[in-house]
């Protein structure tokens, strides 16, 4: 039985330059075909500049059809990542839709397992990425839902979003707490993916909401657990994928509601935009298993695009008012660009009278001597 390990959260070391980072792909594989080539070119680049060495791991690249059909050589590449010593961060191409059908190559693995207690390392995605950062969650190692490859590092305007690359950067430094802010700009998603677009602006628009209470006051303190809403959903209803919500309940891949308890959840939608009928039934899910009344607060990422925007507000206001839950809505993480970094199992702190959300610890143990 796949338990929580029990204990403090093993944190890893920040990244520092010389530093390997392994690029796998878990979910879709996306990053290995001839249209992404731009990209991977453009995110490797990107990589270098900051004194990285990007480590392609070596299914990362095979493409969309081979990974779809072979989840345990998806699975080797994030073990054997972790068990080089000389990779100190992993980061994921990006999300998908059946990263859950690695679980059982990597959970059942004795060595894998003892690597992540030997030798915990920045593990760094979004989406359905979820997925792994809650097996890693139960495994007792924080993870952050951040940036990835190709929708970050990859970004094909001339640089990456400022904003985003503040927080990616966030990975070198040891810092006794950190500020999650608002962003003064949001942008749209790209419509063109093409090498033709490269050097492109997105469409930028000024930030109106920024962070918005919709239920709350004074100040909540609780460790972070949370991630994709779409994908939390599929694992516990299991509509996409015929034996997902099986998979998910062998592995107890959704925490307890034990360990729901005093967490701050953190929730945001997935770049298919649920319709607002679908939002209501994704977050009627959890309410059937009791979490909005167990956890001390939500905060809610800001939809992408600002999709169903006003909708959302008032369906989660509505889900959640017999349990009164304090909710932060509008936070710059998730699908929307652009986006910052929300770690797994550290200590927060929601200030709803100024707006805050700070994370009250490092993201990372001692430095390590150059």
């Amino acid at each position: 039985m796949f338990q929580k390990e029990e204990g403090a959260v093993k944190k890893p070391q920040a990244l520092k330059g010389g530093d390997k980072v392994a690029i796998v792909s878990l979910s879709a594989g996306t990053l290995g075909e001839s249209f992404c080539e731009h990209e991977l070119e453009q995110g490797k680049k990107r990589l270098l500049e900051m004194g990285l060495e990007p480590i392609f791991m070596p299914n990362a690249l095979k493409g969309i059809a081979y990974l779809k059909d072979h989840p345990e050589a998806r699975a080797a590449d994030l073990k054997n990542a972790f068990h080089d010593r000389s990779i100190r961060g992993v980061i994921c191409a990006i999300g998908g839709d059946d990263t859950y059908r690695l679980t059982q190559y990597l959970v059942d693995d004795p060595l894998f397992r003892k690597d992540i207690k030997r030798d915990p390392k920045i593990f760094t995605g979004f989406s359905d990425t979820t997925i792994n950062h809650l097996m890693f969650y139960k495994l007792g190692m924080v993870t952050f839902y951040g940036p990835n490859f190709i929708n970050d590092l990859a970004e094909m305007e001339t640089n990456m979003l400022s904003f985003t690359k503040s927080y990616f950067l966030r990975y070198f430094e040891k810092r006794d707490h950190l500020e999650i802010k608002s962003s003064p700009y949001w942008c749209e998603e790209r419509k063109d993916f093409s090498k033709k677009a490269l050097g492109t602006k997105r469409i930028r628009h000024k930030e109106i909401n920024g962070y918005e209470v919709l239920r709350g006051k004074g100040t909540v303190t609780g460790r972070l657990l949370g991630g994709c809403l779409d994908s939390l959903y599929d694992i516990l209803e299991g509509d996409r994928y015929s034996d997902e919500k099986s998979v998910a309940e062998r592995y107890k891949l959704f925490p307890s509601l034990d360990e729901w308890k005093g967490k701050i959840l953190f929730i945001e939608t997935s770049e298919e935009k649920p319709a607002p009928a679908l939002y209501q039934k994704m977050l009627m899910a959890l309410k059937k298993r009791g979490i909005f009344k167990v956890v001390k607060a939500i905060v809610v990422g800001k939809p992408q695009d600002e999709a169903h925007y006003a909708e959302y507000k008032k369906i989660i206001s509505s889900v959640t008012a017999e349990s009164k839950t304090p909710i932060l809505f509008n936070v710059n993480f998730g699908h929307a660009y652009p986006r910052a970094i929300v770690p797994y199992g550290l200590e927060a702190r929601l200030n709803f009278e100024q707006k805050r959300f700070i994370i009250n610890e490092s993201f990372f143990i001692s430095p390590r001597k150059k």
